[in-house]
């Protein structure tokens, strides 16, 4: 019986598929959501077992959502598909939402090198941290990809955000809705490859752009 799934999208991981997929918890189901890779990403995963969905339209958000609409467990989790984050980890995260401890668990980066996450996107980070606590009253000091939550409610959620702002979103109508809202703390390592947001400063700043519109909303 499928415990949970595990959404991930994907955009020319090839690099770090492996690595990702092999440390899926058991009973655990990956839905790699390929969104426009030329490497064979979605081969590859669909080699290694995972459920693959196709997902044309470009951005963060439009992966995710793709990936929520095709999973069928009552528990969703998100992970990077980038090797920054063992997904090992999400076990304990939806045992917290299996065990109504909490409404959605925010996986909080810890750095394990100056590397894994640069001084800007940390910065960007922040500053996005004390937005949402400022529109919700919901103090975090992570905005993590890694996440849980269950399927229907998210879904009811309605988050219409389809690039960088899809995690935001998520977070801030949880906060409005009266979820639970969690952090906890995980290893972040250095990606597989080059970020296609954090990398750059204009990635990084795209991202803020994206996610200050969806506060403003």
């Amino acid at each position: 019986m499928t415990e949970a799934d595990v959404i991930l999208p994907c955009l020319n991981e090839a690099e770090a598929l492996p690595w990702v997929l092999e440390r899926i918890p058991v009973r655990f189901r990956p839905i790699v959501v390929d969104n426009g890779s030329t490497d064979g990403s979605a081969d590859l995963a669909a080699s290694l077992d995972a459920t693959v969905v196709t997902e044309t339209r470009r951005g963060f958000g439009a992966a995710c959502h793709a990936g929520l609409e095709a999973a069928t467990a009552d528990i969703v989790c998100f992970c990077d598909c980038d090797a920054s984050m063992d997904p090992r980890l999400l076990r304990s995260m939806v045992e917290s939402i299996r065990d109504d401890d909490t409404d959605l668990v925010l996986g909080r980066r810890r750095p394990t090198t100056m590397r894994a996450w640069p001084l800007h996107a940390r910065f960007g980070n922040i500053a996005l941290a004390r937005m949402v606590r400022r529109r919700t009253g919901t103090r975090l000091r992570d905005l993590g990809p890694m996440r849980a939550a269950r399927r229907t409610a998210l879904l009811d959620l309605g988050i219409t955000d389809r690039r960088s702002g899809y995690p935001l979103e998520m977070v801030v109508k949880a906060a409005d809705a009266g979820w639970r809202i969690d952090e906890v703390d995980i290893p972040y390592l250095p990606r597989s490859g080059k970020s296609k947001v954090t990398g750059t400063w204009r990635g990084t700043w795209q991202a803020v752009h994206d996610m200050r519109e969806v506060l403003q909303r």
